[in-house]
């Protein structure tokens, strides 16, 4: 199974920090948060990554190289002249390098999340890791078992939900939901650690509870 890294955001919120570099270089106790899920998916096994770039993206190559210090292989999706497609759009785009069945995670989240490669949708079209709304989304994005729970930016996907879709600048919520109507998507709530760093403040936050450990 391949695993997908969304790392071609401008991280517009993480301003003036993402304007020297791109967001997934940012640090956790000084080292790259991309870094942190390269280890973490070595360790669940897998061994191809594919990683979209775009704003600052020729840093993370740079940086990351092929892969084989993890023992990975990365391949990279580059955005970089189209500009970033978003979720939806980078995944189409990447998807001749990716496994019939793939997982994909936002760069920018900090999880002790055990990736599971080799994880089979059993006829749905994709199965969404949920977690416990945080403060900045009390509302939440999509109901389960009559809830509302918050998307953690971790799914595993099947090649079929992006049949015929052409490479544009595409979000990736409407397709999701147009799928959960169709019944086509599992779910599954996540009760470890996680944190979505969109913003300088949780960054500062993510930081300050692994000193403390």
């Amino acid at each position: 199974m391949t695993a997908m890294i969304l790392a071609a955001g401008r991280g517009e919120r993480m301003r003036p920090l993402t304007d020297e570099k791109p967001k997934p270089l940012l640090e956790v106790s000084q080292k790259p948060l991309i870094e942190w899920h390269l280890e973490k998916l070595a360790q669940c096994g897998f061994k191809k990554v594919v990683i979209n770039i775009a704003h600052l993206g020729y840093m993370i190559p740079k940086r990351l190289g092929d892969g084989s210090k993890w023992g990975l292989e990365i391949c990279y999706s580059d955005e970089q002249e189209s500009g970033a497609l978003e979720s939806a759009g980078g995944i189409i785009k990447a998807l001749p390098e990716l496994s019939e069945e793939f997982l994909v995670l936002n760069a920018d989240i900090w999880c002790d999340y055990e990736f599971k490669n080799g994880f089979k949708l059993n006829g749905k079209l994709a199965h969404l890791i949920l977690v416990e709304n945080p403060e900045h989304n009390p509302k939440g994005d999509f109901e389960y078992k009559g809830l509302k729970y918050t998307f953690s930016g971790i799914g595993y996907y099947s090649k079929k939900m992006f049949e015929n879709m052409k490479v544009k600048k595409l979000a990736l919520a409407p397709i999701l939901i147009q799928n959960i109507a169709k019944n086509k998507i599992s779910f599954e709530i996540h009760k470890g650690i996680w944190m979505d760093i969109g913003t300088v403040q949780r960054l500062k936050k993510v930081n300050k509870l692994c000193n403390l450990k």
